[in-house]
């Protein structure tokens, strides 16, 4: 699964950091640091960490079988 946080919108609130730790770690109080690559067995902490953002930051795309998650997007139009 792949995650994309839109660090514009990001306001270091750290709810994701502190529910997946190992996906999300905060650098300085701030600064937000993710592996946008996930393995599956993490989906439940990732939703759950995705779901605590308040200002929806997080997007999950769970469907991207070459690895290119705008692949599936542009084959559709």
């Amino acid at each position: 699964m792949r995650l994309v946080v839109d660090l514009n919108r990001c306001q270091g609130y750290a709810q994701c950091a502190f529910l997946a730790p190992d996906v999300f770690v905060m650098h300085g109080d701030e600064s937000l640091l993710y592996s946008p690559e996930v393995e599956e067995d993490r989906r439940e902490d990732v939703a759950r960490a995705v779901a605590a953002c308040p200002v929806q930051a997080i997007v999950v795309d769970a469907n991207f079988p070459d690895g290119n998650p705008g692949t599936d997007r542009e084959a559709s139009r």
